[in-house]
């Protein structure tokens, strides 16, 4: 269920499952890793706050959630429920999006977020050049209430070369051994920062939802991967809901393409009109028993690539 004292919408429900299909379900996910977790508060909309976040991926034996907002770093809301919580089997962890609220591409914010024990930066999201564009005539994302126009933003200069503050950046993320998330940027800019980045001694990259406006093809996730990146597909694009755009065929390929030890499943949910973000998780680790995907496979997808990530032990 939804937080109800904060008036959220309401969600998709999970398709139920048989008792042994549910059972296996959920021993597949005690240990699960979200790096993509969109609860609120937020200045769009959201199904579940933080704090419901916790509890539900506490109840499923979560190893790990990340909270990832597009404004503002998550820390803070991690130590309050650490404080609230000190017992509780979970690990707390979020980061910094680089969109103008945080002063675009910004080495200070950057810094500032590590020196919290931020875990991850998103290069811009929603204030990407890449993303403006694709959105030009469909103003998304949708806030509660008006904000600001986005400054377009790119990690690189009118000569195609990496921006100083993108490689700041790199050598900040480099000594702090945290991950570098391609945000919402072209899969153009990405080869440029990602191969900046491994030059500069980054070793966990991540392209987010390669399939979802970053116009990654087969041939650029083979050559990202080739470059030491994890590609994380966004649980919300395969469970039904309002971002669902592929099927289990669709994942299978994908998986395929990057490999089980560089796939990464995220559930980026909490999102309005889509499952609460452990169904997500339910949801998909099912699809992919029907698809005979291997348990082992399945848990490096949902668990040990991403507790890597966060250098935690699997």
């Amino acid at each position: 269920m939804a937080d109800t004292t904060t008036n959220y919408p309401t969600v998709v429900p999970l398709e139920p499952m048989e008792p042994r299909r549910a059972k296996e379900v959920a021993a597949l996910l005690v240990g699960a890793v979200d790096l993509h977790c969109h609860s609120g508060p937020a200045a769009m909309p959201r199904i579940l706050g933080h704090h419901q976040a916790f509890k539900d991926a506490l109840e499923a034996g979560f190893k790990a959630l990340l909270y990832k907002d597009h404004y503002y770093v998550g820390m803070p809301h991690c130590q309050v429920l650490k404080d609230i919580y000190p017992d509780a089997d979970i690990e707390l962890f979020s980061g910094v999006a680089l969109n103008n609220a945080s002063g675009g591409i910004n080495p200070h914010a950057v810094d500032h977020s590590i020196k919290l024990g931020g875990k991850i930066v998103w290069m811009p999201t929603f204030a990407a050049q890449n993303h403006i564009t694709a959105y030009q005539s469909k103003s998304f994302p949708k806030t509660a209430r008006p904000m600001l126009p986005p400054i377009p933003l790119s990690v690189l200069d009118a000569n195609g070369k990496l921006i100083d503050e993108a490689k700041q950046i790199c050598d900040l993320i480099a000594e702090a051994d945290i991950i570098l998330a391609g945000g919402h940027l072209h899969v153009s800019e990405l080869f440029v920062l990602f191969e900046e980045a491994a030059k500069r001694g980054v070793k966990k990259m991540m392209v987010n939802h390669p399939t979802y406006i970053i116009g990654c093809s087969d041939e650029d996730i083979r050559g990202l991967v080739s470059l030491g990146a994890y590609m994380e597909h966004s649980i919300c694009m395969f469970t039904p809901g309002r971002a669902k755009q592929h099927d289990g065929q669709d994942l299978l390929h994908l998986i395929e393409v990057a490999g089980v030890d560089r796939t990464v499943l995220g559930s980026d949910l909490g999102l309005t009109q889509a499952m609460m973000p452990v169904d997500g998780y339910r949801a998909i680790v099912s699809m992919m028993l029907d698809l005979q995907v291997p348990e082992a496979d399945i848990r490096t997808m949902t668990s040990a690539n991403a507790a890597h990530l966060l250098g935690l032990a699997a």
